[in-house]
């Protein structure tokens, strides 16, 4: 049985000329069984008569759309344990909840056209870049040998360690993908928290939680030089 996708928009950035795009790329991971578009329902809009969704009226405040995306997506995934979502936009504002998604244990396919911040692009387990003549994956570079990457984790960790205290676990995605160009969706853990806990001579990780950071330990690498 295919696992259920929750398919998440912002019908204020996102048009609605990519309904479809975007429920062929989320049907691509699962079933698409949660199809929300969030906007001002009261302007006009392609959204209007995109077949499969259901338009939420976010009202006509600043933001108004990305807050209740986000309240629904936390809901979803903290109440009714669901662990795959599609997020479509190109808002950079998103890469909180990218990262907080994840955090909880889900995958996060980003959607968005080729203005999306890199930031966003990198939270993401994937992202799919739409608005050309079919969508184009981002395929990640080869994935460097895993002593290769501990060496660049480490250093990062190093260079953004908090007064000893290791530097927030939130933080390595985009700031590993912005320097070294890696997106851990490439490597078979596929989530930051389950590459470092994987290596336990290496790496001590606070619980999970937004606040959680990692440190390094000294030891664990002799044997990984």
């Amino acid at each position: 049985m295919a696992q259920p996708v929750s398919v998440l928009v912002d019908g204020d950035n996102i048009s609605g000329k990519h309904a479809g795009q975007i429920l062929s790329v989320a049907a691509q991971h699962g079933e698409p069984t949660l199809v929300r578009v969030y906007a001002d329902a009261q302007r006009p809009s392609d959204w209007h008569g995109a077949i499969g969704y259901r338009m939420l009226h976010a009202g006509t405040g600043k933001n108004a759309a990305d807050i209740l995306l986000a309240l629904d997506a936390m809901e979803l995934v903290l109440s009714k344990n669901l662990r795959c979502f599609v997020i479509a936009s190109s808002d950079g504002d998103f890469t909180h909840l990218a990262t907080r998604l994840r955090e909880h244990g889900a995958t996060v396919i980003g959607i968005g056209e080729a203005k999306a911040p890199s930031a966003f692009r990198a939270c993401c387990s994937d992202f799919v870049e739409i608005g050309t003549t079919r969508p184009v994956r981002l395929v990640p570079k080869p994935a460097a040998t895993a002593a290769a990457l501990d060496q660049k984790i480490r250093a990062m960790i190093g260079a953004h360690s908090k007064k000893g205290m290791g530097m927030y676990i939130a933080e390595l995605a985009p700031k590993m993908h912005n320097q070294h160009g890696v997106r851990i969706s490439a490597y078979p853990e596929r989530s930051w928290r389950a590459y470092l806990i994987a290596r336990p001579s290496l790496y001590e990780l606070d619980p999970r939680g937004p606040e959680a950071m990692v440190r390094f330990r000294p030891e664990g690498f002799t044997q990984v030089a």
